[in-house]
């Protein structure tokens, strides 16, 4: 059984894939999780929350595991667009453009590419977001 902050290997792979690709970005172990920032904004936050203590993430239960969530910044229309399509997607209890999705099986993973670096060009400096090359979806 996992505690909260214990993320699955798998998903950790498929982040740790994703962020390399990011200039200057790095990853470094969070309150709970791991996160990945660019200097010292955080670009994606990923963790298994506790329910009891944030019940916001309670209706996100897996037979009654917490979920695995990652937390990223979106521009605020991509924001409202997100969260209104519902699960995966929700809006994170703080922040003006913090969205989360529930990670998991059904995870679109070229799509988590696309969230997360467009979350990275939302906090890095203009010079490095101008290096972000759109790469191809992973596997």
């Amino acid at each position: 059984m996992s505690g909260p902050g214990d993320v699955p290997s798998e998903i950790l792979a498929r982040l740790r894939q994703i962020c390399r690709r990011l200039p200057d970005a790095y990853e470094e172990p969070a309150w709970i999780g791991v996160r990945w920032r660019i200097r010292t904004r955080t670009v994606a936050h990923v963790y298994m929350p506790d329910p009891e203590r944030f019940p916001v993430y309670a209706r996100h239960l897996t037979a009654g595991e917490a979920p695995t969530v990652m937390t990223f910044r979106a521009p605020v229309d991509d924001l409202l667009s997100l969260t209104t399509r519902g699960f995966p997607f929700f809006q994170a209890p703080w922040g003006h453009n913090v969205a989360a999705v529930v990670l998991g099986d059904h995870t679109d993973w070229a799509e988590i590419a696309e969230l997360v670096t467009d979350s990275y060009c939302e906090m890095a400096p203009r010079f490095l977001a101008a290096r972000v090359a759109t790469f191809p979806p992973s596997s």
